[in-house]
Protein backbone atom coordinates (compact mmCIF):
# COMPACT_ATOMS: atom_id res chain seq x y z
CA UNK A 1 0.00 0.00 0.00
CA UNK A 2 1.44 3.25 -0.92
CA UNK A 3 1.09 6.32 1.52
CA UNK A 4 1.54 9.97 1.46
CA UNK A 5 5.25 10.00 2.66
CA UNK A 6 6.20 7.17 -0.07
CA UNK A 7 4.20 9.43 -2.58
CA UNK A 8 6.58 12.73 -1.58
CA UNK A 9 9.68 11.07 -1.23
CA UNK A 10 9.31 9.82 -5.29
CA UNK A 11 8.56 13.31 -6.00
CA UNK A 12 11.55 14.82 -4.48
CA UNK A 13 13.49 12.06 -6.28
CA UNK A 14 12.46 14.17 -9.70
CA UNK A 15 13.02 17.65 -8.19
CA UNK A 16 16.43 18.80 -9.93
CA UNK A 17 18.76 19.08 -8.00
CA UNK A 18 21.90 21.17 -6.90
CA UNK A 19 25.41 21.60 -6.17
CA UNK A 20 27.57 24.49 -5.83
CA UNK A 21 31.49 23.53 -4.89
CA UNK A 22 33.55 26.21 -3.77
CA UNK A 23 34.96 28.09 -0.55
CA UNK A 24 32.54 30.01 1.36
CA UNK A 25 35.16 33.06 1.76
CA UNK A 26 35.91 33.64 -1.84
CA UNK A 27 34.06 36.80 -3.27
CA UNK A 28 33.45 35.07 -6.42
CA UNK A 29 31.10 32.20 -4.53
CA UNK A 30 29.35 34.62 -2.35
CA UNK A 31 28.43 37.15 -5.17
CA UNK A 32 27.54 33.27 -6.95
CA UNK A 33 25.30 32.40 -3.55
CA UNK A 34 23.81 35.64 -3.32
CA UNK A 35 22.29 35.70 -6.56
CA UNK A 36 21.26 32.01 -6.47
CA UNK A 37 19.21 32.82 -3.15
CA UNK A 38 17.83 36.34 -4.19
CA UNK A 39 16.70 34.07 -7.62
CA UNK A 40 15.27 31.54 -4.63
CA UNK A 41 17.27 28.76 -6.10
CA UNK A 42 17.41 25.55 -3.72
CA UNK A 43 21.04 24.44 -3.68
CA UNK A 44 23.13 22.54 -1.36
CA UNK A 45 27.26 23.90 -0.60
CA UNK A 46 29.88 22.00 -0.57
CA UNK A 47 33.27 23.38 1.13
CA UNK A 48 35.85 21.64 -1.25
CA UNK A 49 38.47 23.33 1.30
CA UNK A 50 36.49 21.51 4.05
CA UNK A 51 34.95 18.37 2.57
CA UNK A 52 37.87 17.50 -0.42
CA UNK A 53 36.84 16.72 -4.35
CA UNK A 54 37.60 13.81 -5.90
CA UNK A 55 39.79 12.93 -9.09
CA UNK A 56 36.41 11.75 -10.53
CA UNK A 57 34.63 14.89 -9.75
CA UNK A 58 37.56 17.37 -11.40
CA UNK A 59 37.96 15.11 -14.23
CA UNK A 60 34.11 15.57 -15.38
CA UNK A 61 34.70 19.25 -14.57
CA UNK A 62 37.82 19.31 -16.54
CA UNK A 63 35.90 17.08 -19.51
CA UNK A 64 33.05 19.83 -19.53
CA UNK A 65 34.91 23.07 -19.25
CA UNK A 66 38.38 22.34 -20.29
CA UNK A 67 40.83 21.62 -17.61
CA UNK A 68 43.21 25.20 -18.47
CA UNK A 69 39.20 26.70 -17.46
CA UNK A 70 39.04 24.56 -14.13
CA UNK A 71 42.47 25.26 -12.72
CA UNK A 72 42.66 28.96 -11.24
CA UNK A 73 46.21 30.74 -12.99
CA UNK A 74 44.67 34.06 -11.67
CA UNK A 75 44.81 33.29 -8.05
CA UNK A 76 47.22 33.40 -5.00
CA UNK A 77 47.75 29.51 -4.78
CA UNK A 78 49.24 29.69 -8.44
CA UNK A 79 51.12 32.70 -8.49
CA UNK A 80 53.20 31.02 -5.86
CA UNK A 81 54.45 28.66 -7.61
CA UNK A 82 57.61 28.82 -9.50
CA UNK A 83 57.08 29.46 -13.73
CA UNK A 84 59.14 26.44 -13.62
CA UNK A 85 56.17 24.44 -11.03
CA UNK A 86 53.72 26.22 -13.74
CA UNK A 87 54.88 25.32 -17.07
CA UNK A 88 55.32 21.37 -15.92
CA UNK A 89 51.07 21.31 -15.46
CA UNK A 90 50.78 20.90 -18.85
CA UNK A 91 48.04 18.23 -18.97
CA UNK A 92 44.60 17.45 -17.59
CA UNK A 93 46.30 14.59 -15.34
CA UNK A 94 48.80 16.64 -14.04
CA UNK A 95 45.91 19.43 -13.48
CA UNK A 96 44.07 17.62 -11.76
CA UNK A 97 46.51 16.03 -9.33
CA UNK A 98 48.09 19.38 -8.54
CA UNK A 99 44.03 20.91 -7.72
CA UNK A 100 43.42 17.71 -5.44
CA UNK A 101 46.19 18.87 -3.03
CA UNK A 102 45.69 22.75 -3.88
CA UNK A 103 41.84 23.33 -3.79
CA UNK A 104 42.29 26.99 -3.40
CA UNK A 105 43.63 26.81 -7.04
CA UNK A 106 40.19 25.53 -8.58
CA UNK A 107 38.18 28.35 -10.02
CA UNK A 108 35.08 28.81 -8.27
CA UNK A 109 31.99 28.37 -8.13
CA UNK A 110 31.31 25.18 -9.93
CA UNK A 111 27.75 24.21 -10.04
CA UNK A 112 26.48 21.10 -10.91
CA UNK A 113 22.18 20.64 -11.58
CA UNK A 114 21.44 16.78 -11.35
CA UNK A 115 25.38 15.89 -11.26
CA UNK A 116 26.07 17.37 -14.51
CA UNK A 117 28.66 20.32 -14.43
CA UNK A 118 26.68 23.63 -15.91
CA UNK A 119 28.20 26.44 -14.59
CA UNK A 120 32.19 27.93 -13.60
CA UNK A 121 32.67 31.27 -11.96
CA UNK A 122 30.17 33.65 -11.66
CA UNK A 123 29.00 35.65 -14.70
CA UNK A 124 25.42 37.24 -14.01
CA UNK A 125 24.55 36.95 -17.50
CA UNK A 126 24.98 33.48 -17.91
CA UNK A 127 23.97 32.74 -14.64
CA UNK A 128 20.07 34.63 -16.18
CA UNK A 129 20.21 32.30 -19.08
CA UNK A 130 21.41 28.97 -17.78
CA UNK A 131 19.20 28.93 -14.24
CA UNK A 132 16.20 31.24 -15.47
Amino acid sequence: MINFATIYFIQLLFILFMVVYGIPNCNTVKKSLDWLKAHQIDFEFHDFKKKGITAEKLNDWCNAFGWETVLNRKGLTWKKLTKEAQTNIDTQEKAIAYLIENTSAIKRPVIEKDGQAILISFDEDRYAQTLG
